[in-house]
């Protein structure tokens, strides 16, 4: 009997890596997870009680405009022009996540056998989404600062190029771009007739005085750049799965057929709840980031301890940081090792495309007593595998 398979292009795509840490977690109880990245809030209680009185509505539960709610579209763009100054000319997107806008953006953009610049240590599932799509990633590592330079990225430019892909701040590395480097990349993308996709998730999340910027904010950008924006982490919503996006208008018929063939709409009550997150505003978010900084500070401060055995990349944004280890174990070996023998689990830094031993810790998942206690097991656990080769 011939059993049909599954497509071809999907054998070299990865796994969700996230499931993988999950089901050793499961397999080792009292692990204490450093891998998800969510925020360790909820959302603010107004969201809760705008759901709580939207679901009794009928129209809660039939379809929405495919593109998202104008009382939505309208709130995010109410903001998008406040607060990062987008250059005039997008339109608003809303999406299941800014996972789907990213899928969906690259759908809307090329066609199979194109390419994708991506920036190692890339967020996987940019990767991911690439090689579904039947393209090709171009993956540009970058250096021990892990700051993206203009020349390198204009090096691997080639006539299938499709697009650049930056997140600021950064994951996994927690590093934020500086305005002018993400205003020149913007630039770079203008002369060669691709496009610039700033995935911005962690907007909100800068420290140390650094300061993020929207690449859709450099004059003349709003033609070839995408930007994308979530809920999941400013607003403590990741489960309800929204997100926006600008997207320039010459885009918006494509993203329109992809959107309602994928999933309509993004779900209504979501919609309802980012309705009132924007209203409540930034101010929601940030009142958690003395305390994530706190965190950020004490975990740098802990992995000090530990000297030449690993290099620390320069976080002060998102909620991760970045370990370079001194160690001729892959990073998943190193990864599991860590859950079985010293239960905590962090993720390998393979998973981001990154070539050297590594692994991302993420800080902002759990309150502070719980990441102190993690942190103490990682660092032993680092000392001890690292000093063992």
């Amino acid at each position: 009997m011939n059993i049909p398979q599954e497509a071809v292009r999907l054998r070299s795509v990865q796994a969700p890596v996230m499931g993988q840490v999950s089901d050793l977690i499961r397999q080792h109880p009292g692990t204490i997870s450093l891998g998800q990245g969510v925020a360790h809030y909820a959302p603010p209680a107004a969201v809760l009680q705008a759901v709580g009185r939207y679901i009794r509505m009928p129209e809660a539960h039939g379809y929405g405009y495919g593109i998202g709610h104008e009382k939505l579209r309208a709130a995010a763009a109410e903001k998008l022009d406040a607060e990062n100054r987008l250059d005039d000319g997008y339109e608003v997107v809303v999406t299941a996540g800014s996972n789907m806008g990213f899928f969906q953006s690259v759908l809307a953009i090329t066609d199979p056998g194109d390419e994708v610049i991506l920036l190692a240590p890339y967020y996987f599932n940019h990767e991911m989404a690439v090689g579904i799509a039947d393209c090709r990633p171009v993956v540009v590592q970058l250096g021990p600062d892990f700051i993206p330079s203009p020349d390198v990225i204009e090096a691997h430019i080639t006539p299938r190029t499709r697009a650049v892909v930056t997140v600021s701040p950064n994951n996994p590395t927690g590093v934020v771009y500086s305005k002018s480097r993400l205003r020149d990349i913007n630039r770079l993308c203008a002369r060669h007739g691709i496009y610039h996709v700033s995935d911005e998730a962690y907007e909100y999340f800068t420290f140390a005085g650094a300061q993020h910027y929207s690449s859709g904010a450099t004059p003349g950008a709003s033609g070839h750049t995408i930007s994308l924006y979530s809920l999941s982490k400013s607003y403590g919503m990741a489960g309800w799965r929204l997100g926006y996006m600008a997207v320039p208008r010459h885009l918006l018929p494509a993203i329109k057929k992809i959107q309602d063939t994928n999933v309509i709409c993004a779900a209504l009550p979501s919609q309802a709840a980012a309705i009132k997150a924007l209203s409540i505003g930034a101010a929601y978010c940030r009142q958690f980031l003395p305390g994530l900084d706190a965190v950020r500070q004490m975990v740098l401060d802990g992995l000090s301890d530990l000297g030449s055995l690993l290099q620390v990349a320069p976080s002060t944004g998102a909620f991760y940081v970045f370990l370079n280890l001194n160690t001729t174990m892959s990073s998943v070996t190193v990864c599991e090792r860590l859950i079985r023998e010293h239960r905590v689990a962090v993720i390998p830094g393979g998973t981001f495309g990154h070539v050297t031993p590594s692994v991302r810790i993420a800080y902002g998942n759990l309150p502070k007593e719980e990441i102190e206690k993690a942190l103490d097991r990682l660092r032993d656990g680092l000392r001890v595998l690292l000093q063992q080769v």
